[in-house]
């Protein structure tokens, strides 16, 4: 594994992809990026000409999250799931079901993330469990290293500044 900062995906066992990145910032800005809702506003944004609509983020276990995207047409996406070990500044194990419009995705997925701090640069594993192969080799077909690259590339900009 390589320790720039671009983003690797790579899929584990059946139903597992696990996104790994370097930041170059301290592990407590980076938790703080990725928990704090007025900072996702300002780095997870969604695909190109969208905007994020709301933004709910109880970080607590059993809490809960929910963000939702709006296109200019006003089409909607969402993410939304529940808390289920929150330990800053280090990790995070939470559900996650995604919405298009008013369609839920099936099933859902338990995502882990990980933060660990060397030398002032934080690694950031995430790995995420979906509920089959069929919804994991679907979302890799989607695109989404595309969409998480440019969104991880926003984040390290606000990292920088």
């Amino acid at each position: 594994m390589s320790s720039s900062n671009n983003l690797t995906v790579t899929p584990l066992g059946d139903r597992e992809i696990v996104l790994t990145r370097t930041f170059n910032a301290p592990r407590s800005l980076v938790f703080e990026a990725i928990t704090k809702p007025e900072l996702l506003k300002q780095w997870l944004l969604g695909p190109p000409g969208w905007t994020m609509s709301e933004c709910e983020n109880d970080l607590k276990v059993g809490g809960t999250f929910r963000y939702v995207w709006r296109d200019a047409e006003g089409k909607e996406m969402a993410m939304c799931g529940e808390y289920r070990e929150v330990a800053p500044p280090e990790r995070i194990v939470r559900t996650e079901r995604f919405e298009f419009g008013c369609e839920p995705q099936a099933g859902e997925q338990l995502g882990t993330l990980t933060l660990t701090e060397e030398q002032g640069q934080t690694f950031m594993k995430v790995t995420v469990e979906f509920p089959s192969r069929e919804a994991r080799d679907g979302t890799i077909a989607s695109g989404m290293e595309h969409g998480a690259t440019v969104t991880y590339d926003r984040l390290a900009e606000l990292l920088a500044r």
